[in-house]
């Protein structure tokens, strides 16, 4: 027995009303992991950038009824995660600390101290690390625990891009779509959608792009249908910085020029239905597809509450406190040890061993 476990879940955040757009886009571009500048001229910048895209955002926000759902989902999966490691046998509780917007790290941070736990498992939502998303949740809530006073044992977990439930799940709900696709008939292909980065970011060493491969691997393995055409592409792309291709628009337009009928769009590095989901992949782009041509839209959704995403969340939990055990912290991934090879610098695997060196 381990005792109380808090476990800590990481994700973005989401304004939760359409004033708070603003505000949650100046938290996002405050962030020296998305903007690499000293303070002094990062945050007037970042007001500068959030009052700029307010306006198209709070359209965004609108069409989801005036606010992110991000929450809410959020909390249900903390919620069926506690009643999966309850089932293990573990007193645990989720706490939730969201980097933009409330309920934020340092709440979350003091709710911990609050509940005094014996150890603490940091889990981020994110299956897929980089530094920007997953490095810089574990810096804030480095700086807010310390504050907060939080002594437990903290063992983290920084990525599980082929995490058996996680594939398993996304496998599941791309099955059906592609059951979908073969009853409509014609020609169709699978587009993995993640979330695009800066290909400096990508050229500094994080491991995100190759993680984003490892997942759709080991989902096209679940699947163990070769004769499914699929690719890999990139969405959300802002600013005049080169990001990562090819773009998903590039590759809808790719697949009419190819003639397909069928398009199933899989967003492969969000676990949660928020803006990029449910208005980017089922509005936006969507729109896109039928001007281009394509007769069928079919958008697979993200893994949420589904159980064998849940099963995997506590199968991390409880993988970490036993591979840890005994120790004041750590860091793992969903197999273990480190998974990055040399190239990729920015593992956080890779930053404890040197530091333990």
């Amino acid at each position: 027995m381990n005792g109380r476990v808090a476990v800590v879940l990481f994700n973005l955040g989401g304004p939760d009303r359409l004033e708070a757009v603003e505000p949650f886009l100046a938290n996002l571009f405050s962030d020296p992991a998305i903007i690499g500048l000293p303070g002094l001229l990062r945050r007037p910048l970042a007001k500068l950038i959030a009052r700029r895209r307010a306006p198209v955002a709070r359209e965004i926000y609108a069409q989801l009824g005036g606010g992110s759902p991000l929450l809410p989902l959020t909390e249900a999966q903390g919620s069926a995660l506690e009643a999966a490691l309850d089932a293990r046998g573990l007193e645990a509780r989720s706490f939730i600390a969201m980097r933009y917007w409330h309920p934020m790290t340092e709440a979350a941070a003091r709710a911990v101290a609050d509940w005094r736990p014996d150890e603490v498992v940091l889990l981020p939502l994110y299956p897929q690390y980089s530094s920007t998303t997953t490095g810089s949740s574990l810096a804030a809530w480095s700086e807010a625990a310390a504050a907060a006073g939080v002594s437990a044992p903290t063992r983290s977990v920084c990525c599980y891009p082929a995490q058996a439930g996680f594939v398993a799940a996304v496998a599941g709900h791309v099955a059906q779509a592609v059951a979908e696709a073969r009853d409509a008939g014609g020609r169709f292909r699978l587009l993995f959608s993640a979330h695009g980065l800066p290909e400096r970011v990508i050229a500094r060493g994080d491991p995100y792009q190759w993680q984003v491969e490892a997942t759709v691997a080991a989902v096209m393995a679940a699947l163990a249908d070769p004769g499914l055409e699929h690719t890999i592409c990139y969405q959300s792309r802002v600013g005049p910085l080169k990001w990562i291709g090819p773009s998903t628009e590039e590759e809808l337009h790719r697949a009419a020029k190819d003639g397909l009928a069928t398009a199933v769009v899989i967003p492969i590095a969000f676990v949660s239905e928020h803006s990029e989901t449910l208005v980017e992949l089922d509005v936006e782009y969507r729109k896109l597809a039928t001007e281009h041509g394509i007769a069928n839209y079919i958008r697979v959704p993200a893994v949420g509450t589904t159980p064998a995403f849940i099963e995997g969340l506590a199968e991390l939990v409880t993988a970490a406190l036993e591979r840890l055990s005994g120790l004041a912290g750590g860091v793992s991934s969903g197999d273990g040890g480190r998974i990055c090879g040399e190239r990729w610098r920015c593992c956080p695997c890779r930053a404890e061993a040197a530091a333990g060196a």
